[in-house]
C-alpha cells in the first residue's frame, strides 16, 4: 500500500507573451526535432537484435517516454494559459508583469519581475506570482513594507520602485 499524497495546488494560468512564446518554441523543438531524432536512434538500436540487453534501445525508449511526457504537459498547459500583455490601470502598484525593486533591512537592493509559474528564472529575477514573496508583494505600492516567511525566517522589505514594460503595437 502506497502513501497518500494530496494533489499539489493548481498553479496560476497567467503568462507573459515572452513566456508563452518560449513554451511554444520548446514544444515545437521537442515535437519536430528531438522526437524524430530519438525515434530514429531507437529504430536503429532495435535493428541490432536482442532488445533486452541493448542499452541504446532501452535508453532511447526512456528518452521517448520523457519527451512524450513533456509534450503532453506543454500541450495541456498551453491550452489553459491566459496571456497577459496589457499594462494595469494602476501602474504604481505591483501586479502581474511588474518589474520592481525591493530594499531589505541592510539597504541591499533586489530586482524582480512578477511572472507566472512557468516563467520562473531566479538568474534573471523572474519570480512566480504563486511564491510567498510574489503573494506578499501583489498590490503593494512604492514605499510600502513587505513581509514574507522564508526558510531563514521572516524577511522584511520596502518597495523602492515599480515599472511595467509597455507593449509596442505590432510586436
Amino acid at each position: 500500500m502506497g502513501r497518500y499524497r494530496p494533489p499539489a495546488p493548481q498553479s496560476s494560468k497567467y503568462i507573459t507573451p515572452e513566456g508563452v512564446s518560449r513554451l511554444r518554441e520548446e514544444l515545437d523543438h521537442l515535437w519536430r526535432v528531438k522526437r524524430p531524432a530519438v525515434t530514429q536512434a531507437v529504430a536503429e538500436a532495435a535493428a541490432q537484435g536482442d532488445r533486452s540487453e541493448n542499452a541504446e534501445y532501452i535508453y532511447g525508449k526512456r528518452q521517448l517516454a520523457e519527451i512524450d511526457r513533456r509534450v503532453r504537459y506543454l500541450r495541456k498547459r498551453l491550452d489553459g494559459m491566459r496571456v497577459v500583455d496589457a499594462v494595469p490601470t494602476d501602474t504604481q502598484r505591483i501586479f502581474f508583469g511588474a518589474r520592481f525593486e525591493l530594499i531589505d533591512a541592510d539597504d541591499n537592493e533586489h530586482r524582480y519581475r512578477l511572472v507566472g509559474p512557468d516563467e520562473i528564472d531566479f538568474a534573471s529575477g523572474n519570480i512566480s506570482m504563486d511564491s510567498p514573496l510574489g503573494k506578499a508583494v501583489m498590490g503593494k505600492a512604492v514605499g510600502e513594507r513587505v513581509e514574507h516567511a522564508a526558510p531563514q525566517g521572516i524577511q522584511r522589505y520596502r518597495v523602492k520602485s515599480v515599472s511595467y514594460t509597455k507593449k509596442v503595437p505590432g510586436t
